[in-house]
């Protein structure tokens, strides 16, 4: 005749662990002695053992009891459903580690690699990361507006940001942000930025766009609207 203590020594689980099979019909709980303890006997050493073996072995506790006393055949088919689920469930997990991977990611849980790879690189070039911020949610629009043109757009702008002349002025526009909109640099800038683009065709400006209403927002998203020097050098560049 065993103690609780000893009974869980012998199974390797804790004293609180039997308590909770009592608890839930799992282990048959004895009657006390004259001393008021508690004796286990070899049959709840036997029980303790498989319903142990068969929870670390992944069976809920809610089907241990069916299994305790089901015969080979039936154990084996629990067992594989048991697996089955387990396989499942592994999966589930298997798919939220990949989406916390892509959430560890930043950028690339919102944009192609291809954009992702872009903003990498302005952050190379030094660009604040407000303007890669306005960069991203402006690309998360278009591609909404027009997926199929996404490509395009992408490759366009890489070679926009390839000529020097554009680069340095990509750089001072985002400078410019934090200017006082009396700045004596603005004018020169709005002049220089459209001299740049007189002539200059783009593919992008004769494009159809899918979604209209969700490329007008895209564009009211872009740097223009939200820094006073940004507002006064977008008046400039129009005049």
């Amino acid at each position: 005749m065993l103690t609780i203590g000893q009974l869980a020594d012998y199974a390797g689980v804790t004293t609180k662990t039997i308590r909770h099979y009592h608890e839930r019909g799992l282990l048959a709980e004895p009657g006390r002695d004259s001393s008021g303890y508690r004796r286990y006997t070899a049959g709840h050493a036997v029980d303790l053992v498989k319903i142990r073996t068969l929870a670390q072995a992944g069976v809920p506790l809610a089907r241990v009891k069916d299994l305790l006393d089901a015969g080979p055949g039936a154990l084996a088919a629990a067992i594989a459903e048991i697996d089955r689920e387990l396989e499942e469930r592994m999966a589930r997990l298997r798919r939220a580690r990949e989406h916390l991977a892509e959430l560890r990611g930043g950028d690339r849980l919102f944009v192609s690699p291809e954009v992702a790879d872009f903003l990498d690189d302005l952050r190379r070039l030094g660009v604040s990361e407000r303007q890669i911020l306005l960069e991203r949610d402006g690309w998360i629009l278009m591609r909404t507006a027009a997926p199929e043109d996404a490509g395009a757009w992408i490759a366009e702008k890489r070679e926009l940001m390839a000529d020097p002349e554009f680069r340095a002025l990509y750089l001072e526009h985002d400078a410019a942000y934090g200017w006082p909109p009396d700045d004596p640099r603005l004018p020169g800038l709005a002049a220089r930025t459209r001299s740049w683009f007189a002539g200059r065709h783009s593919p992008s400006e004769t494009r159809p766009v899918a979604n209209p209403a969700i490329a007008e927002l895209a564009a009211s998203s872009q740097p223009g609207a939200s820094s006073p020097a940004w507002e006064r050098l977008a008046r400039l560049m129009e005049g």
